[in-house]
């Protein structure tokens, strides 16, 4: 009989100790389940903040590339806001003359003129990059085909939101605005213009530019334009820009892949 009654206990005690382990093991698998689903919803919430603060930044600074022009007013734009990493070169880096060289884009080879008594900050900017190889292997990362007719190049970043390191302005040797359309005053940009692009801000230039391929206006308070393609504009046009947009729109990445090579001034 006592045999029988310290059996019963221990099978008892073993029931307990059964439900005890299964409802630690239901707490654990509950807490964990829980840790995860709150890791989850932190890195959810990470993304989406860092999301919205890069969309934010590229959507203030950027009209593409991809946007839709919306108009002939459309504007040519770049990041204000670069990581500092180069320091800008002094206006008299320009020599206050006028600086030839070429500039090739794939097999396409431009001859190029840079006017820096008209705009000597913009060349001295674009004659170190150059100088540095800073232009080496950048896309030309926009193209536009209605409204406005350029190909924009210069970006490190390679979606219209990167620099040197800093910006500049004010605007140099920008067109008069000699044009009205829709109530908006606009400048003529003949074809083989060579301009700073930049953001809202008339001192956010840094290293993008843009190639007028065909006369455009564009509208004030304008661009800074420092040079003009001498030769190989028609060259251009047809092996880029006559291909028109990756997706088929009116603003946004070349269909040819356009690869800056080298870029000699003197």
């Amino acid at each position: 009989m006592a045999s029988r009654s310290a059996r019963e206990k221990a099978e008892r005690d073993a029931r307990k100790r059964a439900r005890s382990y299964s409802i630690r093991q239901q707490v654990h698998e509950i807490r964990g389940r829980r840790r995860r689903r709150d890791d989850i919803v932190a890195a959810i919430v990470f993304v989406v903040v860092v999301a919205l603060a890069t969309t934010a930044q590229v959507g203030f600074f950027t009209v593409g590339p991809g946007a839709p022009a919306p108009s002939r007013s459309a504007s040519v734009s770049a990041s204000a806001t670069p990581a500092p990493t180069r320091t800008l070169p002094p206006k008299s880096r320009s020599g206050n003359r006028t600086w030839t060289g070429t500039m090739t884009i794939n097999t396409t080879k431009l001859g190029i003129s840079l006017d820096g008594k008209k705009a000597p900050q913009a060349v001295a900017n674009f004659v170190s990059l150059a100088q540095s190889a800073f232009y080496t292997g950048l896309t030309c990362h926009r193209l536009t085909t209605s409204g406005i007719y350029v190909l924009q190049c210069g970006d490190p970043n390679g979606d219209g939101s990167g620099g040197p390191g800093y910006t500049f302005g004010p605007l140099e040797n920008v067109p008069k605005s000699t044009v009205t359309v829709s109530g908006t005053k606009e400048g003529v940009y003949p074809a083989g213009t060579i301009a700073m692009a930049r953001g809202t801000a008339t001192n956010s230039q840094g290293s993008q530019f843009f190639i007028v391929y065909k006369t455009s206006e564009l509208p004030a308070p304008g661009y800074t334009v420092f040079g003009t393609v001498t030769s190989g504009l028609s060259a251009l046009r047809s092996a880029v820009t006559s291909k028109g947009t990756a997706d088929g729109s009116t603003d946004g990445r070349p269909k040819v892949t356009a690869t800056l090579g080298a870029v000699v001034v003197q």
